[in-house]
């Protein structure tokens, strides 16, 4: 439950329903592909080096302090954009309250962007304790029963016969995507992403009784109650909203309303918004301390300024939480700049799961070389089948996370982009950038930086 808490979400359908009935077979290759390999080689890693920061004392351990910094700065700079999809997420759920015209207005989003994290930026300076009390609120309202009542009433309009915006005919062109253009699966990066994160679950591992056997069924029954509900979910969203007419903002919101007008319930929609805005909100406010957690523990190894060791009275890193907000802000300004939301939205999107990819492929070689390098370290549970199985899975993570950096260039068929050339532009540029800072970063730090040695001469 732990492992599937993580990424169950509603905001995840409408992406989903995008791809009509192909969803099944993206679904199926991202669990398999992906999800799967990061799961073991990240338990494998959990229970062999227990060390706080994660991937950083992983790959740490396998590569050095350099490339341990590389991979947490990936795993937190990718949750920044990742932030901007959720808040926009939660402005296409706050239209439904005010106007529902709001849900394509950039400037309306950017405004939501700006309001909400900052005020859960500042929430969170109280403490682990007021951010545990939100998110554990926000799942129960916002996503559990949201969750639970789209299916629902996607199973109803089915059973009663009405007719579907998407079809489920079982023929070759309804079940795989035509493989002939990169464009035509340009989608399955973002797929990937909604099953991405569960490497934070492998840090809970050593706590399961006989790790060696549970810990994958663990994993095989949060990988099947991920897909059931994103799968069926989107399917819901699928049988109301045309797939060209899918806001991928708030395309949850329009499937309830569709629901609710033909089951003349549409008094239920504002209660419907507000649930799903506070538990995307509450699933903003657990994410913004975790990976700034993270990025703590490097600052404090001397790879960031001193300024960003600093907290406050609560153990909070104070400045830390406030660039995270401003860089939020910062790349939230892109839905009032670029006409069209999905645009701005996919866009956004692409870069995190490339900058996410970056970072597992250091994890899925950090696996490989400590196999080699420290093999009589004792790990709880090990990838099983030896050498072969664990170049297996880590190979085929490996591979997945490439040719997601590849297709990642190739704008969505699905959506209207109407410049390819701007749209790799600015993935390119974004992703060159990201990359290319925290090896800045890291040769200007000095020996004055790290923590112990401030103590000394203090």
């Amino acid at each position: 439950m732990i492992s599937a808490a993580l990424i169950v979400s509603v905001r995840n359908l409408p992406m989903l329903a995008e791809t009509g009935f192909h969803m099944i077979f993206y679904g199926l290759i991202a669990v398999l592909a992906f999800l799967l390999p990061v799961a073991l080689v990240s338990a494998e890693l959990a229970t062999g080096w227990p060390k706080q920061g994660g991937v950083y004392a992983w790959v740490g351990e396998a590569f050095g302090e350099r490339w341990g910094f590389v991979a947490i700065w990936l795993q937190w700079i990718q949750m920044v954009f990742g932030m901007v999809t959720v808040l926009a997420f939660i402005a296409g759920s706050l239209a439904f309250l005010i106007d529902q015209s709001l849900a394509s207005n950039g400037m309306f989003i950017f405004a939501v962007v700006f309001v909400v994290y900052w005020g859960a930026t500042l929430l969170n300076f109280r403490g682990m304790k007021m951010s545990g009390i939100i998110s554990s609120v926000c799942l129960i309202a916002g996503v559990l029963i949201p969750g639970t009542l789209i299916i629902a009433l996607g199973a109803i309009s089915l059973l009663k016969g009405d007719s579907s915006e998407m079809s489920f005919a079982f023929t070759t062109e309804n079940l795989f995507p035509n493989f002939n253009s990169f464009q035509n699966i340009a989608l399955l990066s973002g797929i990937i992403f909604i099953f991405s994160g569960m490497e934070v679950s492998a840090a809970h591992a050593n706590e399961v009784q006989n790790p060696q056997r549970n810990y994958p069924k663990a994993i095989f029954f949060a990988a099947l109650l991920m897909v059931f509900l994103n799968i069926v979910g989107a399917i819901s969203v699928g049988i109301v909203v045309p797939r060209d007419e899918i806001n991928l903002a708030a395309g949850v919101m329009e499937a309830f309303k569709a629901f609710f007008d033909k089951f003349n319930l549409l008094w239920l929609l504002p209660i419907m918004a507000g649930l799903t805005a506070f538990g995307a909100m509450g699933q903003v406010s657990t994410w913004i301390l975790g990976p700034v957690k993270g990025l703590l523990s490097t600052a404090e190894n001397g790879d960031l300024p001193p300024m960003f060791q600093k907290v406050n009275k609560n153990g909070i890193p104070v400045r830390l939480l406030v660039v995270q907000a401003s860089l939020v802000t910062f790349f939230g300004l892109l839905f009032a700049v670029i006409p069209g939301v999905n645009e701005a939205f996919i866009m956004l999107l692409n870069v995190l799961i490339m900058l996410y990819c970056c970072m597992y492929i250091l994890m899925f070689l950090a696996v490989l070389r400590l196999r080699y390098s420290e093999p009589d370290v004792k790990r709880a549970y090990t990838i099983p089948f030896g050498v072969v199985g664990v170049w297996f899975i880590a190979g085929l993570g490996i591979l997945a996370s490439v040719f997601v950096l590849f297709i990642g260039f190739f704008p969505p068929s699905q959506l209207k982009i109407e410049s390819a050339g701007i749209y790799r532009i600015f993935i390119a540029s974004c992703l060159i950038g990201m990359l290319a800072l925290p090896f800045i970063i890291y040769a200007l730090k000095k020996p004055t930086w790290k923590k112990e040695v401030q103590n000394v001469n203090g």
